[in-house]
């Protein structure tokens, strides 16, 4: 049960199959003892070990990407179960296509997982225009369409997780990422005023700040700006601070996102990943020892 072409949103009764009956979630619905999963970036990285997760445990998942034939594997072990959709997320249009066809599978939607991603690595004057804007459809407003997609869905049923995998460098910013760390704060700053609007539909919406994992963002999943020479020192500086070490499998982040997405009341932000805590804690303490430092000048304005 599976589609390469989200662009029609038609016909979306014919994605239920293996004899299901697929119709809207209401509010009267229960919450099924199966979860049903939406995972975006679902193809390689987190977004495939999150999609291995939850099919091991028993759930049910339909794992967009704009290439699925990764997935196929998965797709001949759990062919009740897994559900592909090829989607470019920038796309808002086949978003809301593949958001509809999605619920048309399983009948609702329990857990969206807002992860499809890339790296934009370079200097901020290195980037050109249509390298910023291609990098922010994605990161940042590809999670907005999706959140725009699945919110009505989750609110007729009354119930349902997003989490929106953003990043532990999102509160500030760092040579060379800065494109990255720009879209995965915008992110988490939208992500805290949804999970305000829709916590009174029985909606829970949580950041989750991952750290470094091997995902192939570095590599496949990387766009990289036209150097320029000026920033040859900083640059070489900045690859030593990143290292060879790719980081852990991706892997063994799922355990701790799928424990998150069973917790009755979830925090609205998570760092996930215990040397990036370690970190988040190092930043935070030296922002508000900067503060502190310039705190007779902040307040000589009345504001």
């Amino acid at each position: 049960m599976e589609t390469a072409d989200l662009t029609d949103s038609a016909d979306l009764a014919d994605t239920a199959g293996h004899g299901r009956t697929v119709g809207i979630a209401s509010k009267e619905d229960p919450v099924p003892d199966t979860r049903t999963w939406f995972i975006t970036g679902a193809s390689r990285g987190l977004g495939r070990a999150f999609t291995e997760a939850a099919l091991s445990a028993g759930e049910r998942v339909v794992a967009a990407a704009r290439d699925i034939d990764p997935l196929a594997d998965l797709a001949g072990k759990y062919p009740d179960d897994l559900v592909r959709l090829a989607l470019d997320v920038s796309d808002r249009r086949a978003v809301f296509a593949a958001v509809d066809r999605a619920v048309a599978s399983f009948g609702r939607l329990d857990v969206v997982v807002n992860n499809a991603g890339g790296l934009l690595y370079g200097m901020v004057e290195e980037a050109t225009e249509e390298q910023i804007r291609a990098h922010l459809d994605v990161n940042f407003f590809g999670a907005v369409w999706v959140a725009q997609a699945v919110v009505p869905h989750l609110r007729a049923q009354g119930s349902g997780r997003l989490l929106q995998i953003t990043s532990m460098g999102a509160g500030g910013g760092m040579a060379t990422v800065g494109f990255y760390g720009a879209g995965k704060a915008a992110l988490d700053s939208l992500s805290e005023a949804l999970a305000m609007e829709v916590e009174q539909f029985g909606i829970k919406v949580t950041s989750v700040q991952m750290g470094g994992y091997d995902t192939g963002l570095f590599t496949t999943g990387t766009t990289t700006t036209a150097p320029d020479p000026a920033y040859d020192t900083l640059r070489a500086g900045m690859a030593e601070t990143w290292g060879d070490d790719a980081g852990p499998d991706p892997r063994t982040a799922a355990p701790a996102l799928m424990e998150l997405a069973g917790l009755p009341e979830p925090p609205r932000r998570l760092i996930l990943g215990s040397r990036s805590f370690d970190l988040v804690q190092e930043m935070k303490q030296a922002r508000a020892e900067q503060d502190r430092a310039w705190e007779h000048l902040s307040r000589l304005a009345p504001g």
